[in-house]
């Protein structure tokens, strides 16, 4: 992502990063972690789960800041995220 501008800090500001996990047999395929992920990181996959719904799959798994919107968005608590110790 680029910026118009630069902090003047940037350089000691710590992002974290985090790893998506997703509990296939919960999902229901509606999508919205997918949506409102804010690095769009999760796409649709291929396979089905048991309920016959195509689950989401982590992309680019280095591009997870660890933000939780996923977990707060998912109805079914399907899909979670833990940060990653660098």
């Amino acid at each position: 992502m680029e910026f118009w501008r630069t902090p003047f800090d940037a350089e000691a500001i710590q992002v974290s990063q985090g790893e998506v996990h997703i509990i296939d047999d919960r999902c229901k395929g509606c999508g919205y972690c997918i949506e409102f992920c804010p690095r769009n990181i999760l796409v649709f996959s291929e396979r089905y789960n048991k309920k016959g719904y195509h689950p989401p799959e982590v992309l680019q798994s280095l591009g997870c800041v660890n933000c939780h919107y996923c977990e707060i968005i998912c109805p079914e608590f399907a899909i979670y995220s833990v940060e990653v110790r660098q």
